[in-house]
């Protein structure tokens, strides 16, 4: 008796990578093929029908490039596994600066990164499928304005640092070749926090997200914590304590949240004033992990407009967490 071959199908894979956390996604490179959508993804094949499969991981702390690219070739690997077919291509959405030539110069998220040799280390994760890399946040505001059906749109996306990205009549801006859109590092403040570009008064120094838990901690000391309990200074507040006590109203984390949101807002505002989108989308692991967040620089941003010239109207990432890993998808679609 003949036993027929599983079916296989030809995949595309797209990585997003982060300063925290890497996250991967293989999905049919044939759009018109059927994904069982009563799967949940990770499932692989299922009754003759290949359905997307996922994996996240996070760094090891201060490890040095190698060893953050071995790790990501054996998740990598992992992950193909779980795919009866090939990888034809790879889209990848990166938050370092890179050069023409596929070299990282600077990347303060993983500084071991700097000067390593970028475009030929992806190539070799999947040698047999074409490789794109292009810019985290500039992917992500194309994947928005995808799922939003907006051609007009700024991006922010609030993680280990601030991303973000401009599409403009469906395409991005600044067009390919010019750079991307470093919203992250426009100047609100000049002479306020730190950056770790090392500049000071960066949306990034405020509203990102070990900015908002460094303040969040400094304003729980002030006011003596939760319920009026002694607190230590030094003592670090974890995200899920901060979404708790902001869920809660408590008033240490709601001071916190509430100055990142000012900050997204001002250059929310800035934006609408040069640009004119007509939505501006707030996103990345840290926002989305924040019920409200959106709607509470829309509120700022409101407030900051000018009378006869209203803000873009802030609406929370339709694609949540998962905006830049999407649109390294798009990535790795358009480049098969």
């Amino acid at each position: 008796m003949n036993t027929l071959a599983p079916p296989v199908t030809p995949g595309i894979l797209g990585i997003d990578v982060g300063g925290t956390k890497v996250a991967l996604r293989i999905e049919p490179a044939d759009t018109s093929a059927p994904i069982h959508a009563d799967a949940p993804i990770g499932e692989g094949t299922s009754a003759g029908v290949e359905t997307p499969v996922e994996a996240t991981f996070r760094w090891v702390p201060s490890a040095s490039a190698d060893r953050d690219l071995d790790d990501l070739a054996a998740h990598v690997a992992g992950l193909r596994a779980r795919w009866t077919g090939p990888v034809t291509a790879v889209g990848v959405a990166m938050p370092a600066s890179v050069d023409p030539a596929g070299r990282v110069t600077t990347w303060p998220g993983r500084p071991s990164w700097t000067g390593l040799a970028l475009a030929d280390a992806l190539r070799d994760l999947v040698p047999e499928a074409v490789v794109a890399c292009a810019d985290d946040g500039d992917l992500a505001a194309l994947a928005e304005a995808d799922a939003a059906a907006c051609p007009d749109l700024v991006y922010l996306g609030l993680g280990t640092g601030v991303g973000g990205g401009i599409v403009l009549d469906g395409r991005p801006c600044p067009r390919p070749g010019r750079g991307s859109a470093e919203i992250g590092h426009l100047v609100i403040s000049a002479g306020g926090p730190l950056c770790t570009c090392g500049r000071q008064g960066c949306v990034q120094a405020t509203a990102s997200g070990p900015a908002t838990l460094r303040r969040a901690a400094r304003h729980r000391v002030d006011e003596g914590g939760e319920g009026g309990e002694e607190v230590t200074f030094g003592e670090e507040v974890t995200f899920a304590e901060l979404r708790a006590a902001w869920l809660a109203g408590t008033g240490w984390a709601v001071r916190a949240v509430r100055e990142s949101a000012q900050a997204v807002a001002v250059a929310v505002v800035g934006l609408t004033e040069l640009l004119h989108p007509a939505l501006a989308v707030v996103g990345g692991g840290f926002a989305d992990g924040l019920p409200g967040f959106a709607q509470a620089v829309d509120e700022r941003a409101r407030e900051l407009g000018r009378p006869g010239h209203p803000p873009a109207p802030v609406r929370a990432a339709v694609l949540g967490g998962l905006s830049s890993l999407s649109g390294a998808v798009l990535l790795a679609r358009q480049a098969s």
